[in-house]
């Protein structure tokens, strides 16, 4: 997908690509280094400079990203005297050596500017301004040591630290958020860099989506180049998928998609992407004056201002009119300059002061409305196999050693799985006070699975705004020796906050206790000694890789036994899909678990979690200063339904392909489906005087007029309708422009329409069918919706036009 995401986004109009540095992906064992395939970060950097772009490396290396452990290597928790971020020898020295292997890999391929390679900016840290003060005076001495050891390096470019207020000089502090406008470096030798403007956020297990507005990403933007801005990166532009277990959290989402202008498929988000790359264009259009040009500021009443951009070596002038207001349009009178209408919260940028070439209020670029369609050639259903997870050694509390206390997660899996079995013995000589109790079970683990006797007993799981829980059961236990066998499932681990890495996790300390019937005499078996064994026996058996999963295990066809059984392995083929259409999984009817394809893991699934059913809503304003909480949609649904499969995962020479699913908690995979995404509507509105442009995906064009009406129409993509005037021409204007082929373009003017209202007050609005093959005169969706009259004519003009 590298090349097609950066051609995309060189399109769009970006510069420059800015990406991290993962460690815990390049060094999982310690010593042990991985760049080979997805991980061949060179690779990547070489595709950003053929297409001609810059590259901003974030080696970190703790990155936060809502990345597992925040791109830390889960082995660094064990280091004997390590305390991760602060003045600590330990994790400087593990640190340093990381940073340096990744610039002399740099270094050896050519890769810094001096050595005319891509990247111009290095950064060292993250975001550690946000959490410095919990670490003391050891904060401020860790941060002058990530400078002199950054610098050390000679890598010949400025580093940078994101959100550093004290970032030493030269390395140069930037910021980070939904606005920096009125953000300032702490050296004014600095550049006033907004390294990360967040054009979305991400999702939870349970939680809404979450939006961005097109407008509003734009007025934050056009504000901070207005005030002195040099360099301006989107976090996210692709936001992409949290394949495998590298979801952070706990609880984030497989989907990063971040409400970003290339979407989690890597298509186009529009109006978003469109939206952007004519703000892109608009601002480099006084790309000489910015950057050299002296600058001057006037009021122009409330929240309205003008900056004057003006280099007189040149005879240029450059102006951002912003209006920063969340709800108070201006008129604004600029005399020999023209007179402006800049919609409350909006930046209208002028060329030459006198000419608005661009306002971040006024979205006149399609919007794409994309289609899920189950694949015909799969048919309605996947065929699918079953066999159990192995449970047989945990249930008799067999592990692999023990411990007379209940342990950290984190420090024994070391990331290997998402599972760890507690498991222990208990004597019971009188059953008359423990025949009829209860297991209680405190825990900071995610989610917890009980078995007693190796009859299950239970399952419960905590949620993103509460992560520990009790769990309590009641139980029986028998004369003699009695098996507790708990599993702990973690789902993403802690990635951000001041000693994030110190979080624990697990059945760690408990307690756990048994709770006898009468509540007078409870059992604390918390320092028992306790068996313990790492993940799942079918990861150890590798049941997810179609290489491995016939080796000694009998696989079943589904039936009633199969359907709604917990902790159970499921086993489908399917062909790849024709075309190039994005794939997803959708995965409705499971519960939670893992889904792999031919070996690769899609991630983590849990189509369970339902968002809220309130806060949702149709209307979105975006003036005023955005929030998580803003424009959120999906209540009620699941948080995530759909689970991407890049092409590359697929088979394209055997065309047959393995999909896995480890089913923890009991759901049915007869509903469960391959589907491709496809383009369905695009919808694009213009006002007077403007040129409309619709432009399907390559291979489609477009082949019905679901809406077109030029007049005052209202509503959004969707729901249009006519308003109280149009042309009658309106449709045949559209129809004669587009149908049939891939791109049109509409002047939006009197003559266009044959309509003269005596102003310029007309809009135009256009919904179209993108599916590509066969185009379709009729045009019965819309003409329903005509007067009389104009259905008429509409009719006329289509047997005409026959």
């Amino acid at each position: 997908m590298w090349p097609d995401l950066i051609k995309k986004a060189k399109d769009g109009g970006l510069d420059a690509i800015e990406t991290y540095i993962f460690w815990d992906l390049h060094e999982p064992v310690r010593g042990q280094y991985v760049f080979s395939k997805d991980l061949d970060f060179i690779k990547f950097l070489k595709n950003v400079q053929e297409a001609g772009l810059y590259v901003v490396l974030r080696i970190g290396p703790y990155v936060c990203a809502e990345w597992n452990y925040g791109g830390f290597p889960m082995w660094l928790h064990n280091l004997p005297g390590i305390q991760l971020r602060t003045d600590n020898a330990v994790f400087k020295e593990e640190m340093k050596l990381f940073t340096t292997k990744i610039v002399t890999m740099c270094k050896e391929a050519g890769l810094f500017a001096p050595q005319r390679g891509p990247i111009i900016l290095a950064q060292i840290e993250n975001e550690y301004g946000d959490v410095m003060s919990h670490y003391g005076e050891a904060g401020n001495s860790y941060i002058n040591w990530c400078a002199q050891m950054a610098l050390s390096q000679n890598v010949g470019v400025p580093w940078i630290m994101c959100k550093q207020s004290n970032a030493p000089s030269p390395i140069i502090n930037t910021c980070n958020g939904y606005y920096c406008d009125d953000f300032k470096p702490n050296n004014p030798k600095s550049p006033k860099m907004f390294t990360g403007n967040w054009v979305g956020w991400f999702q939870k297990w349970g939680e809404k989506r979450p939006h961005r507005t097109a407008e509003d990403v734009a007025f934050a933007v056009a504000r901070f180049f207005q005030k002195g801005g040099v360099l301006q990166n989107y976090y996210m532009y692709h936001g992409g998928t949290n394949f495998g277990r590298t979801a952070g959290g706990p609880y984030i989402m497989t989907a990063y998609d971040y409400d970003a202008p290339l979407d989690e498929y890597g298509n186009l988000n529009q109006p978003k992407w469109g939206h952007l790359k004519n703000l892109h264009a608009a601002i480099k259009v006084g790309e000489k004056v910015l950057t050299n040009g002296t600058i001057t500021e006037k009021q122009y009443g409330d929240s309205v201002y003008l900056t004057t951009y003006a280099n007189n070596a040149i005879g240029q002038r450059f102006c951002f009119l912003s209006n920063s207001h969340n709800s108070k349009d201006a008129q604004v009178d600029l005399q020999q300059d023209g007179k402006y209408y800049v919609p409350a919260w909006s930046v209208s940028i002028l060329q030459d002061c006198n000419k608005e070439i661009f306002n971040t209020a006024k979205v006149d670029v399609q919007t794409n409305v994309y289609v899920k369609n189950p694949v015909p050639e799969l048919g309605k259903s996947l065929t699918w196999t079953w066999t159990s997870e192995p449970v047989e050694d945990t249930l008799q509390g067999v592990g692999t050693f023990n411990a007379s206390e209940l342990l950290d997660q984190k420090a024994i899996t070391v990331g290997a799985s998402d599972y760890l079995w507690y498991m222990t013995t208990i004597l019971i000589n009188d059953t008359s006070i423990w025949k009829n109790s209860s297991l209680q079970v405190n825990t900071t683990g995610h989610v917890l699975h009980a078995y007693v006797n190796g009859q299950y007993i239970g399952t419960q799981w905590g949620t993103h705004d509460k992560l520990d829980f009790i769990f309590e059961k009641s139980i029986s236990l028998k004369q003699g020796a009695n098996i507790i066998s708990l599993l702990s499932g973690t789902v993403g681990h802690a990635h951000y906050g001041a000693l994030f890495d110190m979080a624990i996790t697990g059945i760690v300390g408990g307690p756990v206790k048994l709770i006898a019937s009468s509540n007078t005499t409870t059992l604390d078996l918390s320092k028992s000694s306790w068996s313990y064994k790492v993940g799942l026996n079918g990861e150890a058996k590798k049941l997810y890789d179609p290489k491995f999963s016939s080796n000694g295990v009998q696989w079943n066809q589904v039936n009633n036994v199969a359907t709604g059984k917990p902790m159970t392995w499921y086993k489908t083929s399917f062909k790849t899909p024709e075309g190039t259409d994005s794939v997803v999984l959708d995965l409705l009817g499971l519960t939670k678990g893992e889904a792999w394809i031919n070996g690769h893991s899609i991630g983590r699934y849990w189509p369970t979690m339902i968002a809220d059913a309130n806060g949702c809503g149709d209307k979105c304003d975006y003036r005023g200063n955005y929030g998580a909480d803003k424009c959120l949609s999906g209540c009620g649904e699941p948080s995530q339904r759909y689970y991407h499969v890049p092409r590359s995962f697929l088979n394209n020479d055997t065309n047959s392909n393995t999909l896995i699913l480890f089913e923890e908690m009991g759901g049915s995979p007869s509903n469960v489906s391959v589907q491709t995404i496809t383009t369905g509507s695009i919808c694009a509105t213009a006002d007077y005087g403007k040129t409309l442009e619709m432009k399907c995906p390559d291979g489609k064009t477009f082949s019905k007029i679901q809406f077109a009406s030029y007049g005052n129409p209202q509503g959004k993509c969707g729901s249009f309708q006519v308003g109280e005037w149009e042309s009658r021409d309106s449709v045949w204007v559209i129809e004669n422009a587009c149908i049939g082929k891939q791109s049109c373009s509409v002047s939006v003017t009197s003559s266009t329409f044959k309509i003269d209202r005596g102003g310029n007050d007309g809009q135009l609005a256009v919904q179209l069918l993108c599916d590509g093959s066969n185009p379709e005169i009729g045009r019965v969706e819309r003409v329903k919706n005509l007067p009389e009259d104009i259905m008429c004519q509409n009719r006329k003009s289509s047997k005409n036009l026959n």
